[in-house]
């Protein structure tokens, strides 16, 4: 009896380590999403002004994309995308760090 206790307690803690273990290599992946980096004001791509074919350089940009994002100009903020119904939030989220929305001068 006390030898299958005592493989039972091992047998609990080997498997808490695998899932602490298991657990810890997830977090690290999750770490650093591509979403998350932005590249510097000067070098974002202006929704206001960029063409198709700059747009289409975007990380996460399609074709479709980058035709509503034309179609349907002008912009005050870059935000304008998902409140205006141009693209989903999460098409927003790809893209968001790496585009501006200059305002045009009158």
């Amino acid at each position: 009896m006390r030898i299958r206790r005592r493989y039972n307690l091992i047998g609990i803690v080997a498997f808490s380590a695998l899932l602490v273990g298991v657990r810890g290599t997830a977090l690290q992946v999750q770490s650093k999403p591509a979403s998350q980096l932005t590249l510097p004001a000067e070098a974002r791509i202006d929704i206001n002004s960029a063409t198709i074919g700059e747009l289409l350089k975007v990380p996460g940009m399609t074709r479709t994309w980058a035709e509503r994002i034309v179609r349907f100009r002008p912009y005050h903020a870059k935000d304008d995308l998902v409140l205006r119904g141009v693209v989903t939030s999460q098409v927003y989220d790809r893209i968001k760090g790496y585009i501006i929305a200059h305002r045009e001068t009158p």
